[in-house]
């Protein structure tokens, strides 16, 4: 007989043999809901927030013991908390670069020792209006810098489809624990890919909202180019629209149109552009190919039209990132002593110091990096002439081994991957625009999730949800628990 602990843990083999995936899906207060299944359970009285909360919590221990994708552990409630919202009751976790009053705030970096939190950052308190409930905090590469969740010391987030591989970045904790089934849903943010490029290591949904969509958090706003915006990443895109739904219940932006609560697919026909590979000149690998080309067959099956599309963005683009990336890494090691008393720049990985080392070196080409950045709208606005939506792979080969990507790589080797992994994402957060990361029918040999993205003009979250709604209804994506 097959018992709730005999299905708390899925098992496959990988090229590498041996056990190398894992699950926690059990038989209990969560089973297999997502957060809107389980926040309507809820308010049935089928399911308390407690019970909820519990469960939760001994999932995420159990997941955690070989994800390792929690920063801080907080103790279950031993009873709901007063309020409503629409996720009311679903447990969740917060990522350890926002600040959450009683919790410390360790950016993922061993440069400074934490301090605890004296209130909740502006978007916690959305996040929570919501009506989550916040079991702990999940781990990110130093300051978020990384695509994928590693360090230089200790154990690496681990992807749960297969252990031996990246769980993404800079949101990977919670992505391992939601596509562990831990969680439906998590805090995540969203950088320069850090929401889509965990959501498509892991299987899931990641939506990164507008510029301004949700609330701001102090430090983008004194940046001359904010480049990051909050979310989650979920299961479901009913998980992702339902999350941004109530988030606007507790503050929407004026300039945006809103964009309430999509429930399903839209009848409308859509004008589809195809980005296969990298407008910085990276080519997609094969099977990454093979996913956004599918997908893009699936678009016309269901009557959507489809065509090649050049996103013309200045060639210098990616050094250009780069070097702003670098003067972030500079301002940190500059202002570290606002986080921590102790804060001491040369504990900084090499990811984070080789970036601040180059942009020393090119500090004086500061204003015309910005004018060239800021202009990047125009070359976005350009190839969406005639166009709803923008189809194009996540990242440009598929999820690597742990070890490929980790910060005590050399500098110089580990910038060239960075290159040519990253080389679709960054330019939605430079725009501002918003972008949407949904697993796609095509695995890799090794059965990890392949991610494809939808990237529309400013506002469009309505479309993007109701697109993947549909391809989510037409071909429900692949779950963990059946591999």
């Amino acid at each position: 007989m097959t018992t709730s602990e005999d299905r708390s843990e899925a098992r496959h083999e990988g090229r590498d043999g041996g056990r190398t995936g894992v699950h926690v899906f059990r038989d209990d207060a969560l089973g297999e809901h997502d957060a809107v299944g389980l926040a309507e359970a809820v308010r049935r009285g089928e399911v308390s927030p407690a019970e909820a909360a519990r469960d939760a919590a001994a999932r995420v221990r159990a997941a955690d013991e070989r994800l390792h994708a929690v920063q801080v552990h907080l103790d279950p409630p031993a009873r709901s908390a007063d309020g409503g919202g629409a996720l009311a009751g679903v447990p969740t976790l917060v990522k350890d670069n926002t600040e959450y009053q009683g919790l410390p705030t360790g950016h993922g970096s061993v440069a400074f020792a934490p301090r605890t939190a004296r209130r909740h950052a502006p978007f916690t308190r959305q996040f929570l209006s919501t009506g989550v409930t916040v079991l702990g905090k999940t781990r990110l590469p130093e300051f978020g810098f990384s695509p994928s969740t590693e360090f230089e010391q200790g154990e690496p987030v681990r992807n749960p489809w297969h252990t031996g591989h990246s769980a993404g970045g800079s949101s990977g904790g919670s992505a391992a624990l939601v596509a562990a089934g831990a969680v439906p849903l998590a805090h995540a943010n969203d950088g320069g890919g850090s929401i889509r490029i965990p959501a498509a290591c892991c299987g899931l949904v990641g939506l990164k909202p507008t510029r301004g969509r949700v609330v701001a958090n102090a430090q983008g706003r004194q940046l001359p180019i904010d480049l990051v915006t909050d979310g989650v990443v979920s299961r479901s895109v009913r998980d992702s629209a339902a999350f941004l739904a109530a988030a606007e219940q507790h503050w929407r932006n004026p300039k945006l149109p809103p964009v309430g609560l999509v429930e399903g697919p839209s009848d409308r026909r859509l004008r589809v552009g195809l980005l296969v590979d990298s407008p910085n000149g990276v080519r997609s690998d094969e099977d990454t190919r093979t996913a956004v080309t599918d997908t893009a067959r699936h678009l016309e099956r269901l009557g959507h039209t489809v065509e090649p599309v050049e996103l013309a963005i200045e060639p210098t683009f990616t050094e250009d990132f780069l070097t702003y990336w670098g003067m972030l890494s500079f301002l940190i090691g500059v202002t570290g002593r606002r986080i921590g008393a102790d804060f001491d720049r040369t504990r900084m990985d090499g990811l984070s110091r080789g970036l601040r080392e180059t942009y020393v070196g090119r500090w004086r080409t500061t204003p015309g990096v910005l004018r060239r950045l800021k202009r990047t709208r125009l070359a976005y606005a350009a190839a969406f002439r005639g166009l709803d939506v923008i189809l194009s792979p996540v990242l440009a080969h598929t999820t690597p081994r742990l070890g490929h990507l980790n910060p005590a790589v050399p500098y110089d080797t580990l910038i060239q991957r960075l290159v040519d992994y990253v080389a679709f994402t960054p330019v939605n957060n430079v725009v501002g625009t918003p972008s949407i990361s949904v697993p796609a029918d095509h695995a890799t040999p090794d059965g990890l999730p392949i991610g494809v993205m939808f990237s529309g003009r400013p506002g469009a979250e309505r479309l993007l949800l109701e697109l993947a709604f549909e391809l989510e209804a037409d071909r429900p994506f692949r779950r963990i628990q059946d591999v």
